[in-house]
C-alpha cells in the first residue's frame, strides 16, 4: 500500500555569484589586514652615540649611504658611483643651496670613502653635512 506519492527531489542549485562575491570581500579583508614588512635596501650596523638627534636636518635632505662591501656608495637606495654622485649632488645644490647631506656610513664602511665625500661637501661648498648614528641599546 502507497499512501503518499514520493516526488522525485532536485539537487539544490549553487549559486555561483554570491560565493564568488563573498571570496572578493574576504580577499579584500585579508588583504587590508595583512602587516606589510619593509626591509631596508641596504643592512647596515650604524655607530652609535649617545647624542644622536637630528639638529641641522633642513627640509631637503640628500641621505648617501656607505656600505662595506661593494658598491661602497647609495644615493637613497640605489647603488652609485663617486663620478655619478659629484654629479647628482653638484645638481642638486644647484636647485637648493640650502641642501643638507646625511652620511649613513657602516661600522666597517672604508674611511677613505667618508673622507672623500666630506671633502667633496667642502669643494661643494656644504655648510650642513649629518653623520648618521643609532643611540646605544641599554
Amino acid at each position: 500500500m502507497r499512501f503518499a506519492n514520493r516526488k522525485r527531489r532536485q539537487t539544490p542549485a549553487i549559486i555561483i555569484v554570491s560565493l564568488i562575491d563573498i571570496l572578493i570581500v574576504l580577499l579584500i579583508f585579508m588583504m587590508v589586514s595583512t602587516s606589510f614588512r619593509t626591509r631596508p635596501a641596504i643592512q647596515l650596523a650604524l655607530p652609535e652615540s649617545k647624542q644622536a638627534g637630528q639638529e641641522g636636518v633642513s627640509q631637503e635632505h640628500l641621505v648617501i649611504t656607505i656600505a662595506n662591501k661593494e658598491p661602497f656608495l647609495y644615493l637613497e637606495a640605489r647603488p652609485i658611483t663617486m663620478q655619478k654622485l659629484e654629479e647628482e649632488v653638484t645638481a642638486r645644490i644647484r636647485r637648493n643651496p640650502n641642501t643638507t647631506l646625511s652620511l649613513r656610513a657602516d661600522t666597517q664602511a672604508p674611511v677613505g670613502k667618508i673622507v672623500n665625500l666630506m671633502d667633496l661637501a667642502k669643494t661643494l661648498k656644504i655648510s650642513k653635512v649629518n653623520l648618521l648614528t643609532q643611540t646605544p641599546a641599554k
